[in-house]
């Protein structure tokens, strides 16, 4: 008999809890707490969104039938839904928020040499968010329409590794385009954004920041071409021109020259204008740089179909927030064990492995020692080729 640790206790060895401890000292995590810490709390989370469960009834179920285990992985206290609840509602959630981007920089050190465009040695990043419904009734906070609430997670994720860098979670209502005020600019870093973020006195500030964009163009733009550089049109591109904005408005927010380039796209048969403040890179590398603004789309798909974030065990603002964190921590923490084992295998392979063995004791690249081993899970493998880091 294994009497080493379990697979859950090898995972969680990866976080270097002295510095989750110090997120608890900073909002005051541990203030007339008496049982149940926050370090337990994030344990419990995290079980539940590696092994999916569905509710606070499920998680208490599953952990009071492992009584006996507990102990070894770091939860001395005995597990009840109401005290979890609580713990949800009342422990401030910028405690797991703050976690997640000491986790995200642990996963950028360990995927700084992999490349991803040849052509670049500079941070490519993807802007966007994803909306999860809610039940108006159940979660009133939540603005969004009329007749239904929602939350918005806008996330800022590093091509480079399909990491999260940044992330922001507001109610529905907060437009796309707000969370450019709020993001720090990385100095020669490439921002690849779809038409919801054009706001050209935000761009501006962008470029002012040695930062660069790639947008698509809205159809009615309105602008006046000043040159027109040459292209190869066997590579699909139309037109490569340098232009200034006419409207009233866009020409004061940005009045300098920006890089219009039209190309059609033979697989969707549709012809794209995108717009970017980059004189530099060919016209054909900075299409090709917007196609892979499609990974973050496949971000949110993933982490929306093997992750609980869809609904959720408290209703309260605090307890969303707190759940979307640790969801995001978890996907980071099986990135960096990904890479420090270095699996081959996909990341969806690893987590559903995982959710089958965790109280296993084995050590886990055991579970991918046999050479035979196909990923006959990866039934999707358009989307899930995002993630083999």
């Amino acid at each position: 008999m294994n009497q080493g640790q379990t697979i859950f206790s090898q995972i969680m060895s990866y976080i270097p809890k002295h510095r989750f401890d110090c997120c608890v000292r900073k909002y005051r995590g541990s203030y007339k707490v008496q049982s149940f810490s926050c370090w337990e709390q994030f344990l419990v989370m995290a079980f539940a969104q590696l092994t999916y469960r569905e509710s606070l009834r499920d998680i208490e179920t599953c952990l009071r039938a492992m009584q006996n285990k507990l102990y070894h992985i770091g939860i001395q206290s005995k597990i009840s839904r109401s005290t979890l609840a609580y713990a949800n509602q009342n422990r401030d959630w910028r405690i797991y928020a703050e976690f997640a981007y000491i986790l995200i920089e642990l996963a950028k050190e360990l995927y700084r040499d992999d490349k991803f465009f040849k052509e670049l040695d500079e941070t490519v990043y993807a802007l966007d968010s994803t909306t999860i419904d809610l039940c108006l009734s159940l979660f009133p906070w939540a603005k969004f329409r009329k007749t239904k609430s929602a939350i918005k997670i806008h996330t800022l994720l590093n091509l480079q590794n399909n990491i999260p860098s940044f992330f922001s979670i507001t109610d529905g209502s907060v437009h796309d385009v707000n969370i450019l005020d709020v993001l720090i600019t990385e100095i020669g870093a490439f921002y690849v954004i779809d038409k919801g973020y054009i706001d050209f006195e935000r761009l501006y500030k962008l470029n002012i920041n040695s930062a660069y964009f790639v947008t698509r163009a809205k159809e009615n733009l309105q602008f006046k071409r000043v040159y027109s550089h040459q292209v190869d049109k066997s590579s699909g591109l139309i037109c490569d021109q340098s232009i200034f904005l006419t409207g009233f408005y866009p020409s004061k927010d940005y009045p300098e020259k920006i890089r219009r380039i039209k190309y059609f796209d033979s697989e969707s048969n549709r012809r794209l204008v995108f717009l970017t403040n980059n004189f530099c890179l060919s016209a054909i590398t900075i299409a090709n740089l917007y196609k892979q603004r499609w990974q973050i789309e496949l971000f949110f798909k993933w982490i929306k179909q093997n992750l609980k974030i869809k609904s959720f065990y408290g209703n309260s603002a605090n307890a969303v927030k707190t759940q979307v964190c640790i969801a995001i921590s978890v996907y980071v923490l099986l990135a960096i064990i990904k890479k420090k084992l270095k699996l081959e295998h996909s990341l969806y392979t690893f987590l559903q492995l995982v959710s089958i063995s965790i109280f296993e004791k084995t050590p886990i690249i055991s579970m991918f020692s046999d050479s035979d081993y196909i990923n006959e899970i990866d039934y999707n493998h358009n989307q899930l080729s995002l993630f083999n880091l």
